[in-house]
């Protein structure tokens, strides 16, 4: 809805960010858990079955899910993979990586903000299997993922597990999904900023009036 405000905006993209990646996690290789309640009790759950969780960021969809990621989960590694699109040869290439060590024994959550063709996320997809990570191991989770991105990560990845909120089926010339979610990622990263900065106005002038005070107390 392009009449939909900032708050607005930010506010239920958040809360579906959260959704999304707390149905991811159930996806993580799981056991039996037995635990005791204050009543004395017994109570058979489920607990995380593996090494560690790592949440590996495309840095084109800004970064955006990691703060659900955060939200929902207690402890788990960053990693960071900026992959761009050459404009001349309309194929992607990887310019930064940093993941951390020993990430090859870990289940990996790639975040993506919208998966179009798919070719990006293929392209982290390989990047995490040279670095040891078994491919049933990885958790793609994209807000929203075009009809031929899914197919293209599912036949190339079969193993892969692939999470999203909804699947378009139609891309423009422009390689946008059809009708998409718009600029969502660009626009909740501009408003953040905004008040990222204006809540650091805010602190700035509070501090430079208690100077003042205190100033006026020692010297008047």
């Amino acid at each position: 809805n392009m009449k939909t405000s900032s708050d607005d905006l930010i506010f239920y993209s958040q809360r579906l960010m959260r959704m999304l990646l707390t149905r991811a996690l159930s996806f993580l290789h799981s056991q039996v858990h037995l635990v005791q309640t204050p009543q004395g009790e017994d109570y058979e759950g489920r607990t995380f079955h593996g090494n560690r969780i790592t949440g590996v960021s495309i840095l084109r969809a800004e970064e955006t899910m990691e703060p659900a990621l955060r939200a929902v989960c207690k402890d788990f590694r960053i990693g960071k993979i900026l992959i761009q699109t050459n404009q001349e040869t309309a194929e992607p290439e990887l310019h930064y990586l940093r993941l951390p060590k020993d990430i090859s024994e870990d289940h990996v959550i790639l975040m993506d903000g919208t998966v179009c063709t798919g070719a990006a996320a293929m392209m982290a997809v390989r990047v995490l299997l040279d670095h040891g990570v078994q491919e049933d191991r990885i958790l793609l989770v994209s807000l929203l993922m075009a009809e031929m991105g899914v197919h293209s990560v599912a036949y190339a990845f079969p193993q892969v597990k692939i999470i999203t909120t909804a699947v378009d089926k139609k891309v423009n010339d422009l390689f946008h999904i059809i009708p998409g979610i718009g600029e969502l990622i660009s626009d909740c990263k501009s408003a953040s900023e905004y008040y990222i900065k204006y809540f650091m106005l805010c602190v700035v002038w509070r501090l430079f009036t208690d100077l003042l005070i205190v100033y006026h107390l020692l010297y008047f």
